[in-house]
């Protein structure tokens, strides 16, 4: 005899219901997207009745919002990784990013987003917001504000693209370097983004083909 699907009930503690619904949701999104993910499939993964995740979220739109919230936790994370002295730093935010994604909790949120922002608007200006408040507007690198959004945005192009590769796109060898190589072998480019030189150099400018044709 199958098992009935959970409902609400007096001796339902408050908010774990709710709870399983999310974290159902959460895998979901990740795994199959926006256009892969149904209010019935969710309700499957958590093993209630699909009017509860009405209930609790109104709507698949609701549901993804609620989702895609990144923990208050990470978040503060994030800021605090920022602090590091800069000759630590990139070091300090690769090891923030490998750790966030391991994550039993943090880890869902970053791959719903990133698996639903490019056919979600809701979803992409949530990681823009993301992006731009605690990835790049917590730092306090470069000489004037605009050097710091460079800076801080190159850093956060740099973790972003690692994790799609790694996480979302799984693709080897990346996938499957340690946190120590991975370490090892990015942090140094990030240092460059952080506190090195990054203006064009006259070897580079050189390079390029003017409108006459000349070298």
């Amino acid at each position: 005899m199958s098992k009935k699907p959970a409902a609400p009930g007096p001796r339902d503690e408050r908010g774990v219901l709710a709870a399983r619904i999310l974290a159902a949701a959460r895998e979901a999104f990740a795994q199959t997207g926006w256009a892969g993910t149904t209010i019935r499939s969710v309700a499957r993964r958590a093993d209630v009745d699909p009017a509860l995740v009405y209930h609790y979220f109104k709507s698949k739109e609701g549901l993804l919002d609620a989702a895609t919230n990144p923990p208050q936790g990470w978040l503060e994370d994030v800021a605090n990784a920022w602090t590091t002295p800069v000759d630590q730093l990139g070091a300090a935010l690769l090891r923030l990013m490998l750790g966030a994604w391991a994550d039993d909790e943090v880890g869902p949120v970053l791959r719903s987003v990133l698996q639903t922002a490019a056919h979600d608007q809701g979803t992409r200006e949530k990681l823009r917001g993301i992006v731009e408040s605690s990835l790049m507007g917590v730092s306090q690198l470069g000489v004037d504000d605009r050097d710091r959004r460079v800076r801080s945005g190159l850093v956060s192009s740099q973790l972003m693209g690692l994790a799609m590769m790694r996480y979302i796109w799984k693709i080897e060898p990346i996938a499957s370097m340690s946190p120590g190589e991975i370490i090892d072998a990015v942090a140094p480019n990030l240092q460059r983004y952080i506190c090195g030189d990054i203006r064009s150099t006259p070897n580079v400018a050189s390079m390029h083909v003017d409108s006459s044709g000349g070298r």
